[in-house]
């Protein structure tokens, strides 16, 4: 019975070592790791979790855009898709009519490429984009330097004439110039007359090349410069102060103040808001279609009423469409150009600096 009792007692007592600790069991270094984490593996789940919880904010900005993306496809995509099969095809008022679809292939774009006429009117819509670009950032540099200047009631006067002809609406405006430069009752050839020169006192502003083209230079510049001189304005506000006074204790005059304190800090301002006017002078229809149509003569047409008198106008349809989609060709490469321009120039200061 005692042996019995010691035997049972030598199995139920727990067996030790080395200073009465149990010893450690076989594999129980693998079964403590897989029921306790260790570091890297926290450091692991910490970031799979971060990395969870910052997804739906990753695609927060996405999902705001997609409404404005998806108006852009309905209401900008869809009529580009449209315009362009129509440049493929042969449609005249017949087959507008019948529902007919003559397709032409590259037949429109083929006739287009090899008219002069288009090379002329290309050329002629640079050469017009580029003179009145000239003229808005020159005169609206120097407007919104005059702002930065002049006193609170002075700018505000100013300002205000400013922002006025910029809220005009554009065939408004049109209509003033037109009644401004009429040559029977316009006010122009009455000043003209009153100051001597006796020969304008019933001169045909519309009734040449260059005297339209200055009617709608002078229109299209007088729109465009309250946008840059006002933001040339906002952008020197941010100009410190302190810039200025460094260089008028060094003995700068203005012009050195400019190209060596204001041009430099507004830069970024300059070749934004010229690639903008660029844009817009550009694709400018109602201010010349308004004022004589393109005449006299169709010389004075650009490629945006090239377009519409061929499409429109002579009811050639498929040929409009084809001279739209060449007009943004064009348009996008004197804008690729133009960008080529200022990431070239950006780069050779950067590597300057």
């Amino acid at each position: 019975m005692g042996v019995q009792l010691d035997d049972a007692a030598d199995k139920a007592a727990p067996r030790t070592g080395t200073g009465g600790a149990p010893p450690a069991r076989r594999g129980g270094g693998r079964q403590a790791g897989r029921g306790t984490p260790s570091g890297s593996a926290r450091r692991t789940e910490g970031a799979a979790t971060r990395r969870t919880a910052a997804t739906p904010a990753c695609r927060t900005p996405y999902l705001l855009l997609l409404p404005a993306l998806l108006a852009t496809a309905v209401f900008l995509g869809w009529p580009m898709v449209r315009n362009l099969l129509l440049s493929f095809q042969n449609l005249n008022m017949k087959e507008l009519i019948q529902h007919l679809t003559d397709w032409r292939g590259t037949g429109n774009y083929q006739e287009i490429l090899g008219s002069e006429q288009f090379w002329r009117v290309t050329s002629r819509t640079v050469v017009f984009t580029a003179v009145n670009v000239v003229l808005i950032m020159v005169l609206g540099v120097l407007i919104g330097l005059l702002l930065a200047r002049l006193g609170t009631t002075m700018r505000l006067v100013l300002s205000a004439a400013l922002v006025l002809a910029w809220a005009m609406p554009v065939i408004a405006a049109t209509t003033v110039f037109q009644w401004l430069f009429d040559s029977r009752y316009g006010v122009v050839n009455w000043v003209l007359d009153r100051l001597g020169g006796h020969s304008m006192a019933h001169y045909d502003w519309v009734g040449s090349q260059l005297s339209t083209f200055f009617v709608i230079t002078v229109l299209i510049v007088w729109q465009s410069l309250p946008f840059v001189a006002l933001n040339l304005y906002a952008a020197t506000t941010t100009i410190p102060k302190e810039l200025y006074e460094a260089a008028r204790m060094d003995g700068a005059g203005s012009w050195k103040v400019f190209t060596s304190v204001t041009f430099p800090f507004l830069k970024p301002f300059f070749l934004a808001t010229t690639f903008l006017e660029v844009i817009w002078v550009f694709k400018a229809f109602p201010q010349i279609f308004a004022i004589n149509q393109g005449g006299p003569d169709r010389l004075t047409e650009t490629l945006p009423i090239y377009a519409f008198t061929e499409g429109v106008g002579n009811l050639h349809f498929g040929m409009g469409a084809a001279i739209s989609l060449l007009t943004i060709v064009v348009l996008l490469a004197m804008t690729a150009y133009y960008l080529r321009l200022t990431f070239k120039q950006e780069q050779q200061e950067e590597n300057g600096l």
